[in-house]
């Protein structure tokens, strides 16, 4: 069993989250889901945990138990970590090294295993100088990033910043652990 960090962060697109979840335990994946304060105001953590069977952690000055600091801990154990959606702020966040948050907190522990991202954000947001720079940055240091769709935003606009379609995010992850699926497993979309 492969370990995933799923990073949610504050995109509208958030509501896909726990279709990601539901594709990568199909494919017998323990994914641990890390959330912003933003990302909260879209999908509940109660939803989130319910899909993973697991804690969902979004503050990061609160810990499970006095013998484990999460934010370090968890980021030890796991496979592979994935920020999906993620907002221009994260990625500005991660690329600057801050850490003011879990999420962010668990980006900077997370060593020497895959970091794939997937922005989703409007596109002047996602084509300003600023945010490619960023994630240059990310690129740089080993980030697999996976581009938007052009869609039409929820902001009324079409154009480029679409999360990527769900299956292709399963997808990469999957082929980054090199996982299979379990015994009378398929992957489709979550139910």
């Amino acid at each position: 069993m492969k370990t995933v960090i799923l990073g949610v962060s504050g995109s509208i697109a958030a509501y896909k989250a726990p279709d990601i979840v539901s594709r990568l335990i199909k494919y017998d994946c323990d994914v641990h889901v890390v959330m912003t304060r933003n990302g909260t105001a879209f999908v509940t953590p109660l939803t989130m945990q319910a899909m993973s069977r697991n804690s969902v952690f979004v503050d990061v000055l609160q810990e499970d138990g006095p013998r484990e600091v999460i934010h370090v801990s968890l980021p030890q154990k796991a496979d592979l970590l994935l920020i999906a959606p993620a907002t221009a702020n994260v990625i500005a966040k991660i690329a600057m090294g801050i850490a003011d948050d879990m999420l962010t907190s668990m980006v900077l522990a997370a060593h020497g295993i895959p970091k794939v991202i997937a922005p989703a954000m409007n596109t002047r947001m996602y084509e300003n100088e600023a945010t490619m720079h960023n994630m240059e940055i990310l690129k740089q240091r080993g980030w697999e990033i996976i581009e938007p769709r052009t869609a039409r935003l929820a902001c009324g606009y079409e154009g480029k910043g679409a999360l990527a379609d769900v299956s292709v995010i399963a997808d990469i992850v999957l082929g980054r652990l090199n996982t299979q699926p379990s015994a009378g497993m398929e992957a489709g979309p979550a139910t």
